[in-house]
């Protein structure tokens, strides 16, 4: 059966206004006036012959033809802006805007972006170092790579790596009186952790950790704090305690010999948490996308 387009214009403002609940602030989206937005919506259900939104004296809210409409002019609207800003972003095409946790940025990703440029030197990066979430809508982001559960709905989600945790430290505290040679030793040291090992639920922690290494500990929570898990880092490479982290974070400075793995890989604790690779599934067809994407792959496989 043929089914005749509904007007844009009252489409748009049906979205807005069941997006914000408010003709109010639907027309100030809409840079209209609430009568023009008002007049749209009444155009709308006149097209559909069905009542969209229940009207209240103070507020509106949608009935139930309209819960079943509001997902597909949700979806459709958001692939049209999505649509436009590739266009735009065409112009300036070499650029792709990465977003990426401060701490993953400066432990793995920058070491190694000078392999990017050499590969696809015609591409410039920027790296737009955060830990929020990003709207991919309105942001202006290409790609986020992010920690977590990889719960993320609605986008393309790729695990780059498994989350492995383990202790590092100053290789100086191998030595002297309360040398570090096995997880009992542990009592001796300052635990270092960052904030978010503290309030995420299921984040791997140092009570995680001892429980698993089979060591009593008369407070895991003890010991320096630090609103990243760089600077926690950072506080362990000074010989300031034991930092708990991802082996993909700590790898290039055991290399490098500023910190160690005081009881060996061996003690590893794997956990739900993971890297990841996150973008809208359009942008997959992105070139500069699918560059980057292949890189990191080939990054992680060396």
């Amino acid at each position: 059966m043929e089914v005749r387009f509904p007007p844009l214009n009252a489409l748009r403002a049906f979205e807005s206004t069941a997006r914000h609940l408010s003709i109010k602030q639907a027309a100030k989206e809409l840079h209209v006036t609430p009568a023009a937005v008002s007049q749209q919506i009444k155009t709308l259900e006149s097209y559909l012959e069905v009542e969209l939104f229940e009207r209240k004296v103070r507020s509106i809210s949608l009935t139930e033809v309209g819960e079943q409409l509001y997902p597909f002019m949700e979806e459709g609207f958001a692939k049209l802006e999505e649509g436009i800003r590739q266009l735009h972003r065409h112009r300036h095409s070499n650029e792709l805007v990465v977003s990426v946790s401060p701490t993953f940025a400066a432990k793995w990703l920058l070491p190694r972006l000078g392999s990017f440029y050499q590969q696809y030197p015609a591409y410039r990066l920027r790296v737009d170092a955060s830990e929020s979430l990003v709207n991919f809508r309105q942001d202006g982001v290409d790609i986020a790579l992010r920690y977590g559960g990889g719960n993320y709905t609605g986008v393309h989600c790729e695990v780059l790596i498994p989350e492995e945790v383990v202790p590092v430290c100053s290789p100086a505290l191998l030595e002297g009186k309360h040398a570090l040679r096995s997880p009992e030793d542990l009592k001796h040291h300052m635990l270092l952790r960052s904030d978010w090992q503290t309030t995420q639920a299921q984040a791997p922690c140092w009570g995680m950790w001892l429980r698993a290494a089979g060591v009593e500990h008369s407070d895991a929570n003890s010991g320096h704090q630090f609103s990243s898990e760089a600077l926690a880092m950072q506080a362990a490479i000074e010989g300031q305690g034991v930092a708990l982290t991802s082996t993909a974070l700590a790898d290039l400075d055991v290399k490098a010999g500023r910190l160690v793995y005081p009881f060996g890989r061996e003690h590893n604790q794997k956990v739900a948490f993971g890297y990841y690779f996150v973008c809208p599934d359009s942008h997959l067809r992105i070139k500069k996308v699918q560059a980057f994407h292949n890189w990191i792959v080939s990054e992680l496989s060396a």
